[in-house]
């Protein structure tokens, strides 16, 4: 079954995105690439962390903000939890959120799972596009959002539209350019239909 073994993060400053994601969190699974290719907007994805309390959220995003990020989203309670946006200074949108609403204790440092949400153009095309590849659907609902089957340790790919994606995120949609994103798998090399980049794990470089 084909998973997303390895996230890579184009920035332009890696020593200096190196940092950022140090301070940010230990458990962050992304490697980094140098580039200068062009990018504005709205880059079409953002990366999630699955925690287990409210206190982490607060945790992870007091760290981030800390370490230079930009506030997109202050963390706040809502109908499905608890959670917070912000943007990276590479550009790279997080996500921190639990599905727990009280909190039971302190932080405890832990991430459960990293998501990279990418918003597609069409989504029954891009699931489509995924199956035929090896992933394997767990949750589908229409057209508004799909998630794939993840296996323990490898990084969770959920769809939504991208619209939806850029409101959830609280950024405008408009965006151009390069992704500044490679997903490594054992799929091989392709660039899927919203222009992302994967190429095979094998040839992923090291953090």
């Amino acid at each position: 079954m084909t998973s997303i073994e390895s996230v890579t993060l184009e920035v332009a400053d890696p020593t200096a995105a190196d940092r950022f994601y140090t301070a940010f969190g230990s458990g962050i699974q992304v490697h980094l690439r140098a580039s200068k290719a062009p990018t504005t907007g709205f880059r079409g994805f953002a990366l999630s962390l699955t925690v287990s309390r409210p206190a982490d959220v607060s945790s992870f995003i007091g760290a981030a903000l800390d370490a230079g990020a930009t506030p997109l989203k202050p963390v706040s309670k809502s109908f499905w939890g608890y959670g917070g946006v912000v943007q990276a200074p590479d550009g790279t949108i997080w996500k921190v959120a639990t599905s727990a609403k009280k909190d039971t204790g302190p932080a405890t440092g832990q991430i459960e799972q990293t998501v990279l949400l990418l918003g597609a153009t069409d989504v029954a095309a891009s699931k489509r596009f995924y199956v035929d590849r090896g992933l394997a659907v767990a949750k589908s609902f229409g057209s508004k959002y799909v998630e794939f089957v993840s296996p323990a340790g490898s990084v969770k790919l959920a769809l939504y539209g991208r619209r939806a994606l850029a409101k959830d995120v609280g950024v405008p949609i408009d965006g151009s350019g390069s992704r500044r994103l490679v997903l490594g798998s054992d799929a091989g090399s392709f660039t899927d239909p919203d222009g992302f980049a994967w190429e095979a794990a094998s040839v992923t470089p090291t953090p």
